[in-house]
Formats: structure tokens, sequence, C-alpha cells
């Protein structure tokens, strides 16, 4: 249970914090409305699942010959995961809430994922972190699965409350909290995973 709670929190921190895919959307809620802006949301939500699978089965493979190497990655990962928390936790600005000039497809959305960089610091770093040895093939199926769920979650946020969430994030100081706030969620879901052992 521990194990899907913070399984749960970070995906859902990884997923609503700002980056590429959330201004996009953030944009896009604004300047289409929602139902134009499906087709770029859906895209993200199963470009990023294919993403995440590709790199964890192909990871699962390594971390069976090499359980030194998975070891190896999960403290590389957590460490990361420290980094990207203070990233966020010192950030000013969660969008600059830019136009984009017609939606995203699905497919162009789609594609994106793989030459996302936050797209594939995440996924590795969720695999490298969330893995157990023992039952790589499972553990990896509960990171996609909570992807779905809370990734789509965190982008419908972004989606449906650009305008609100501009108001809401109108100073340096109301960023500042959320973003703050964001960082130290992901740190929590960090703890217990260290502890988890790996064979």
């Amino acid at each position: 249970m521990e194990y899907l709670i913070s399984l749960m929190v970070f995906t859902f921190v990884a997923s609503v914090t700002p980056g590429p895919n959330n201004i996009m959307l953030f944009a896009s809620g604004i300047n289409h409305g929602v139902k134009k802006s499906l087709p770029h949301y859906f895209g993200i939500c199963i470009g990023f699942l294919l993403l995440v699978a590709a790199v964890g089965f192909g990871l699962g493979a390594l971390f069976k010959q090499s359980p030194f190497l998975h070891q190896v990655l999960k403290i590389a990962g957590a460490l990361y995961l420290v980094y990207f928390a203070w990233k966020i936790g010192s950030a000013s600005s969660a969008s600059d809430g830019s136009e984009i000039r017609s939606p995203i497809t699905f497919f162009e959305a789609a594609l994106f994922q793989w030459v996302n960089p936050k797209a594939w610091i995440i996924a590795i770093g969720a695999i490298a972190t969330f893995t157990i040895q023992s039952s790589i093939a499972a553990s990896i199926a509960a990171i996609i699965v909570m992807y779905f769920f809370m990734g789509s979650l965190a982008m419908g946020i972004w989606l449906t409350s650009g305008a609100s969430l501009q108001r809401l994030l109108n100073s340096d100081k109301r960023r500042r909290a959320f973003n703050v706030s964001m960082a130290v969620l992901l740190l929590l879901s960090i703890i217990p995973i260290v502890s988890v052992p790996i064979n």
C-alpha cells in the first residue's frame, strides 16, 4: 500500500508540474477550448504511456541481468528527482501563457513525447526508482496504470482550468507557493521508495 501511495503521489506531481506538455495544453485550452484540444490531450496520454512502457521493459531486461545496475539506477533516479524537486521549488513562474496558432493533432502530440526532455527524464526516473527487482513486470505495469490515471487527471486540470489557473497564479508569491508545495510532495514521494529492497 505504501508503494502505491508513493507511486500515486509521484505520478501526479510529475504530471501536474509545469513542463512542455502542460504549458501547451494550458495555452491550447485558452485559445481553442477543451473540445478542439482533445486530440492534443489524448495524444499526450497515449504517447507518454508508450514511452514509459518502452523504457520500462527495455530497462527491465537489463535489470534481470544486472541487479547492481538496477540499484545504481534507483539511486541515480532518486538523486535526480531530488534535483527536479529543487528546480520546481526554486522556479518563480508556472507558465508564460504563450499562444499557439492551431490545435496540435493527436499524432503530433504522441510523437512529441519521444523528443520531450521532461517525458524522458520522468519516464526513466520513475522506472529506475519504482521498479522492484523481484517483480519488475508487475511494478512497470503499476507505473503505467498509475500514470494513465494520474497523468490524465493532471493534464485535464491544465487543459480545462487554464484561465482560472492564470488568475490564481497572478503573482510571484502565489507561483512560488505552488511550486514549493509541488517540490515538497515530490520529495515525500521518494522517501519510502529508497527503502524498498531491490532483491
